[in-house]
């Protein structure tokens, strides 16, 4: 039996649906099409009717009219097989991508960009690592503010408020200029600085991201997983 392209596609999109219970929500985040509590997929359905005999995919419902009737997934929703970027990262939503752009502090970032040369995105994936973009945030260990300064840190950098906004960026960002070109722009480096402390990184021979690759196991897991935080929301930045 010829089957049109078109039904094809319509039928592998559903079949790399996650699975929704009636109300619309996800179940186990698995990949399924059951779309009800009586084992009935939307996939298996369209198939049925495609074996019964529909001879064109205008005689199946679409994806678009299965979502508005069941309420299921949102529009933006994107399948983990159709939206992975290159070199194997973990696929962006668009949930991802437009709550990664949403911050008030657009005008500070943009301003500390430009007078220390740092990449706007960069700022923002820190900033959203440290602090997820609150204000009166405090650290166990006592950084403060979106960009997590430490006192003795913020006073070597003119910021005399760490809670505020404009000052808390400026200050962050002009320690994060200084790692970059202390380790002559290897980004990863200056990370791990900027978390665990350059001193610390020094102390283990690191000077540049292939040094990093080779050591990495002697700094601590936190900054391990903070530099890989930091650029995967850099990442998230750079898509919208």
């Amino acid at each position: 039996m010829s089957i049109d392209p078109r039904i094809l596609k319509t039928l592998l999109q559903l079949q790399w649906m996650p699975s929704l219970d009636i109300n619309g929500s996800n179940q186990n985040n698995v990949l399924s099409t059951d779309s009800s509590q009586d084992g009935t997929s939307l996939f298996g359905t369209m198939l049925q009717q495609l074996m019964a005999g529909a001879g064109n995919s205008s005689d199946l419902p679409t994806v678009t009219s299965l979502q508005a009737s069941s309420n299921a997934i949102p529009l933006g929703y994107n399948t983990p097989m159709l939206n992975q970027s290159i070199g194997g990262m973990s696929p962006i939503s668009d949930l991802e991508s437009s709550q990664a752009n949403s911050t008030t502090y657009d005008t500070y970032i943009n301003q500390a960009a430009n007078k220390y040369g740092v990449d706007p995105t960069l700022i923002k994936a820190v900033i959203d690592t440290e602090s997820s973009f609150n204000t009166n945030s405090v650290s166990s260990a006592g950084a403060k503010g979106l960009m997590q300064l430490m006192d003795g840190t913020a006073r070597g950098l003119g910021v005399t408020n760490s809670f505020d906004p404009q000052q808390n960026i400026d200050g962050g960002t002009r320690f994060l200029s200084y790692l970059l070109r202390k380790y002559d722009g290897n980004v990863e480096t200056a990370l791990a600085a900027y978390n665990a402390g350059p001193g610390r990184v020094d102390r283990t021979g690191i000077q540049n991201d292939a040094d990093l690759a080779d050591k990495l196991q002697l700094l601590p897991k936190e900054t391990q997983k903070y530099m890989g935080k930091v650029l995967h929301k850099q990442a998230l930045y750079r898509a919208v």
